[in-house]
């Protein structure tokens, strides 16, 4: 485990919080996108989209003690609503069968980067603080599967946490060789985003559990 060190403390800067209303407003439209393909009310597409959009975020101030950042802040909210609003009055032609993985996928990265800053700049350790951007990244998603009464995304095969956690990780490892905050976030998303973005593409998995381990020994 990297040791704490004071260098390592990040401020919140406008290309974060940027990265940070763009994750909000396409984690929200995969959020009303799942209340689409249930044919729900406009009530409804609101609050799917509220609850992905917010939900990791939400999870992650709570466990490092920081103000619930869209309660303090109206900004992610009506981002969220906004959200809500476009995919309820866009074309549903507009949308494709994957849609969804796709503004999931552009959210996780983005959240995962912003949620690790985050934490930092809030005092927590370099790998706790990579693990606080995976609860960012990942809990909206898994709300909104919930509410869908659909599968969880974390039990498809493709490459999802492991995105996530490569996306966090590494913007911590670039600030810990001294990247400044801007550069690291955009580079970390990116990479993250690519990442994910194979693994919907190519179905990039890691290997699961084979029930051979049970005839060892």
């Amino acid at each position: 485990m990297l040791p704490h060190s004071p260098s390592l403390a990040t401020s919140i800067g406008p290309v974060l919080e940027t990265l940070s209303i763009g994750g909000t407003f396409v984690f929200a439209a995969s959020g009303a996108l799942a209340a689409a393909r249930l044919r729900q009310t406009l009530v409804t597409f609101a609050f799917f989209a509220l609850v992905t959009g917010v939900g990791g975020g939400t999870v992650r101030d709570l466990l490092i003690g920081a103000p619930v950042f869209w309660v303090v802040d109206p900004v992610p909210a009506i981002a969220c609503m906004a959200a809500a609003l476009v995919v309820w009055f866009t074309p549903r032609r507009w949308w494709s069968e994957r849609a969804l993985d796709w503004l999931d996928a552009i959210g996780l990265a983005a959240f995962a980067v912003f949620g690790a800053a985050k934490a930092m700049s809030f005092g927590v350790p370099p790998f706790v603080a990579a693990m606080m951007g995976v609860v960012t990244g990942c809990v909206g998603g898994i709300m909104r599967d919930l509410l869908a009464g659909e599968p969880s995304i974390l039990l498809r095969p493709e490459l999802y946490v492991t995105a996530a956690a490569f996306a966090s990780g590494l913007f911590v490892g670039l600030r810990w060789a001294g990247l400044d905050v801007p550069v690291a976030g955009v580079v970390a998303a990116l990479l993250g985003f690519l990442l994910r973005a194979v693994a919907i593409w190519r179905g990039l998995a890691l290997p699961g559990y084979s029930t051979d381990k049970d005839n060892i020994g």
